[in-house]
């Protein structure tokens, strides 16, 4: 029941329907949390308050070694591509079952992708640790940056909901322009790409 309803929110967490009435989604970091509202200051620059009730899914970025990683496992991988064309990964999350599969831009930049695929090998590289990661007409290598944030998404609590904490979610926006999160991501810290 716990592995489905985290399936659940991971999805809706990396999915966001091409409709009108689509979630917006929110990066950021949280500015204020009270009883039913938490203030988040956006990645973009802007300032929100967003509801959060009782049917809004929560899911923790459990910090995991490298090691934890096994062939077998569905990731979730952001990564920066390097001038020579090497993706460098710098957020590696593990996914409790397969969701949205494939390689695409990670917010719509050039030089960020998002790759969520199954690791099919492992290996030692000159530059570093490497995963060698396929889903159904691709694969990807990613060489894992010596500070890349490597976690396991597991069912979350609203005691880890504090000030300071980075999240990503999907917020619903009703008729008074309130945002209600459908679900929250979060973790200790934003990730940060390699410089």
């Amino acid at each position: 029941m716990t592995r489905t309803l985290l399936a659940a929110a991971a999805s809706i967490v990396f999915l966001a329907a091409a409709s009108s009435d689509a979630p917006m989604r929110v990066r950021g970091t949280v500015t204020s949390v009270s009883s039913n509202t938490i203030g988040v200051k956006g990645t973009n620059g802007n300032d929100y308050q967003i509801e959060v009730g009782d049917k809004t899914r929560l899911v923790f970025a459990q910090p995991i070694a490298l090691s934890d990683i096994k062939p077998g496992d569905f990731l979730g991988v952001t990564s920066l591509k390097r001038k020579e064309g090497t993706l460098m990964a710098y957020d590696v999350r593990r996914f409790p079952k397969p969701v949205n599969p494939g390689h695409r831009p990670f917010d719509g930049l050039a030089d960020q992708t998002m790759t969520n695929a199954a690791v099919s090998g492992t290996a030692k590289g000159v530059s570093g640790p490497e995963l060698q990661l396929t889903y159904e007409g691709g694969s990807q290598k990613v060489v894992i940056a010596k500070t890349a944030q490597i976690s396991n998404l597991v069912p979350g609590e609203r005691s880890q909901l504090v000030k300071d904490s980075y999240v990503s979610l999907l917020a619903d926006k009703g008729a008074d322009g309130k945002l209600t999160a459908r679900s929250i991501e979060m973790r200790k810290e934003a990730p940060k790409a390699p410089q």
